[in-house]
């Protein structure tokens, strides 16, 4: 029986973090971690099996089918990106570039000024908070503690004015790297 090379990898349980497997009816095992952060709960398919032992999670297929060998890899993702949001949370940072465009937080509500003829809202939900660094260039952070929910409301964010890639306007990651195109030569041609 091959498994996953990820899969079969440990999750080591930090101090402060408490870990509770419990036994599905007609579905798999729920996985709660509580940590420093909060708590985030989890069902995963009965394809995989999970335990912990002397402070460490193990991860392991049921059986040998094609199904949890698929599973194995992604549920002990799962569960390891859970143990890292309650104990450190995630971040996505979001830069805005182009003249007149804002971003600003009341509570848990991100207004941005993006050059329609009206401010965008996004409210963000329970878990996800925004904040506007100050500083010379605009820019909107996003944080929590579970990593889908973040990465989700980033892509949200990032929606409502992609980059261009003429002269670079819009919302784009941090990491991101925007290709950009030369445009039309306005020359006349003899």
């Amino acid at each position: 029986m091959s498994q996953s090379r990820i899969g079969k990898r440990p999750i080591n349980v930090p101090g402060g973090v408490k870990v509770d497997i419990q036994e599905g009816r007609g579905f798999g095992q729920t996985v709660s971690v509580t940590g420093p952060k909060g708590t985030l709960s989890r069902t995963l398919r009965p394809e995989v099996v999970v335990s912990l032992e002397n402070g460490v999670i193990l991860v392991q297929p049921q059986g040998d089918s094609k199904l949890a060998r698929s599973l194995h890899g992604l549920s002990r993702t799962l569960v390891s990106n859970m143990v890292e949001g309650v104990t450190s949370g995630f971040k996505k940072v979001l830069e805005i570039n182009g003249v007149g465009y804002r971003a600003a937080v009341a509570g848990s509500k991100l207004t941005l000024q993006m050059g329609y003829s009206h401010p965008v809202e996004i409210e963000a939900p329970q878990g996800v908070t925004f904040t506007v660094p100050p500083g010379p260039k605009p820019s909107v952070v996003v944080e929590g503690i579970d990593k889908q929910l973040v990465g989700d409301m980033a892509a949200k964010v990032r929606s409502v004015r992609p980059p261009e890639p003429y002269k670079g306007k819009g919302i784009k990651y941090d990491y991101e790297v925007i290709r950009r195109k030369a445009g039309k030569s306005g020359g006349k041609k003899k």
